[in-house]
């Protein structure tokens, strides 16, 4: 699944306007939240873990508009725990939002 930076940079531009400086401050914290949640569910042990950190990843992606990034924390919650191809996938699409 691709990632779509558009659908971030939409609502960053809709909720801040044209202050790109608070723009850049909320895709900095959009990444690092993300990155977080990414970095519990491969340390996630138990079910539980692994579905607060995938139910968090869903909830950061959906806030900032980013529904690819929700579908894959939708399998996350769908799936098991531990699943590295969902693991895989979530890392690449916050890798393609690091470089967009």
């Amino acid at each position: 699944m691709a990632y779509d930076p558009g659908a971030l940079n939409a609502a960053l531009a809709a909720a801040v306007g044209e202050d790109c400086d608070l723009m850049a401050e909320l895709r900095a914290a959009f990444a690092e939240s993300a990155a977080r949640q990414l970095d519990l569910l491969g340390r996630a042990r138990c079910d539980a873990n692994w579905e607060i950190a995938a139910a968090r990843l869903k909830s950061i992606a959906a806030s900032f508009g980013v529904t690819g990034l929700v579908e894959l924390a939708a399998e996350a919650l769908d799936g098991a725990p531990g699943d590295p191809a969902v693991l895989r996938k979530i890392a690449a699409a916050l890798a393609q939002f690091s470089n967009s």
